[in-house]
């Protein structure tokens, strides 16, 4: 080779881990259908009666709606990973950034365990009289629900481009199922079977159904969560605003269907908070020979769980992560798998202390008690984390630069939004039917979401301080867009 050596190649240097961007715009579809389509919220609100269906018209139009208008202005402004806990850190400063998603992800820590315990009622439906009892099991009942919890922790860890198939078959899978209620909701009335009088619909001046309201707000959020994920979105400004139309109009008309459904088959007094759906059906189908659709309607139902579990504790990760990335909560949330490029330690540690609040929620209270509390308190810190979002759109509306929509428009979502979000966390407050002793309701309320906020002022301080020390400039929050 004419006495010349060859070139030689310097070996590649691997960067460092990072997200995938891996979600479509079905991807995050099926993300805002499982998301936000909970069932296991339908009965506790179906339990107040007909009147609730003018609490879901009110909810959709003052709540629902400003919602999608304010995920797609902010998600193009702040296309990030972090989603909401970005858009008020950015609009607000790092505390009310760090206060606000703080509120997010522990909203889901109270959430998850709710959606789990729906768990319970449905072995009943799988297996009949064989398998009935296992639903008042507490031990069974905790090793079924944490078993799902950490499966779906597991398999979120190994990647998006797995987990996102849980949320998709778990949004077909609440898709379903609902259509399924509904069909035979409408064949009921078709036959006059239905169980109410259209005077139902009437306001009885019972003050415990406005609490309902917060509820039904509660269960039409996560139209946010595909944002959340912004770095693992493909081109994240067409993406994002398509799947919340899609979403968010699947989800609406779901919601109502299933709520009066529900109220088509089984008396107001008698609705079971958290077998209702089940229950519906098997009375629906009850003497028709077709009591063959409970088990395979258990089973999507028990999909339709894991999809939302999956889509929660994936979202409230992102949060967490980001938050360990920015040092306002330990460094160590901010790691990325080196295998998988997943925050996994984020995972891991929603994972224990969800496990914990399922432990926790059964001292001085059965199932049900239980389960209406953690959803009551998941409803005001969730309705904090909201207050933020429409705070950040009233914000950027009235810089009034480069909006995306309409300026009308986001003046409505930002007003009408930030008053139906305020009016449904203090509702939240009012215990509903489902609770023996208001002292007690009212305590843990009160304690746990003082503590909680109280906790992430102490963090914030904290890590503040250790920032401070280690540059020697202290950050002091403003406001800017």
């Amino acid at each position: 080779m004419n006495g010349a050596e060859a070139p030689q190649t310097e070996p590649a240097v691997a960067g460092p881990p990072h997200l995938k961007r891996v979600l479509g715009t079905w991807d995050l579809t099926w993300l805002c259908v499982v998301a936000v389509t909970n069932l296991n919220v339908v009965p506790v609100i179906a339990s107040n009666g007909p009147i609730t269906t003018w609490l879901w018209l009110l909810a959709l139009a003052f709540f629902f709606w400003p919602q999608g208008i304010a995920v797609i202005e902010l998600a193009e402004r702040f296309p990030a990973e972090g989603g909401i806990y970005i858009w008020a850190k950015e609009t607000f400063g790092d505390f009310h950034g760090f206060m606000c998603g703080w509120c997010y992800w522990t909203t889901n820590m109270f959430f998850i365990p709710t959606l789990l315990f729906y768990l319970a009622g449905i072995p009943a439906y799988i297996g009949g009289k064989a398998t009935a009892d296992l639903s008042s099991n507490g031990t069974f009942f905790f090793l079924l629900t944490t078993g799902l919890l950490w499966l779906t922790v597991i398999l979120n860890i190994r990647g998006m481009g797995v987990g996102k198939w849980i949320n998709n078959l778990g949004g077909i899978g609440t898709m379903i199922a609902t259509l399924a209620l509904v069909a035979l909701g409408v064949s009921v009335l078709s036959r006059g079977g239905a169980e109410f009088k259209w005077s139902d619909f009437g306001f009885g001046g019972d003050y415990r159904l406005i609490g309902a309201f917060g509820v039904i707000c509660f269960g039409l959020v996560g139209l946010e969560l595909g944002p959340v994920m912004g770095d693992e979105i493909r081109d994240p400004r067409r993406t994002v605003p398509k799947s919340v139309v899609y979403g968010g109009l699947l989800s609406g008309a779901l919601y109502v269907g299933a709520t009066l459904s529900v109220l088509l088959s089984v008396p107001q007094r008698d609705v079971a908070v958290v077998q209702g759906v089940l229950q519906a059906v098997d009375k629906m189908t009850a003497g028709r020979n077709l009591g063959w659709i409970l088990a395979p309607l258990a089973l999507l139902m028990c999909a339709a769980i894991a999809g939302s579990v999956s889509a929660w504790a994936a979202g409230s990760a992102r949060i967490m992560f980001v938050s360990g990335l920015d040092r306002y909560l330990p460094a160590a949330l901010g790691k990325i798998h080196p295998r998988y490029n997943t925050p996994h330690i984020a995972l891991v540690a929603q994972g224990v202390i969800c496990t914990s609040l399922i432990a926790m929620s059964f001292i001085g209270a059965g199932v049900k008690e239980a389960y209406v509390t953690l959803l009551d308190m998941a409803v005001v810190l969730q309705m904090l984390s909201y207050l933020y979002l429409f705070a950040v759109l009233l914000m950027v509306v009235r810089k009034g630069q480069n909006l995306y929509l309409g300026r009308t428009k986001l003046w409505f979502a930002a007003a009408s939004g930030f008053t139906a979000t305020s009016i449904g966390m203090i509702v939240a407050f009012v215990p509903s039917h489902q609770i023996t002793s208001i002292w007690i309701f009212e305590s843990k309320m009160i304690l746990s979401c003082t503590l909680f906020l109280g906790i992430a002022a102490a963090l914030f301080r904290y890590y503040s301080r250790r920032q401070t020390s280690a540059t020697g400039a202290p950050s002091v929050p403003g406001v800017h867009i």
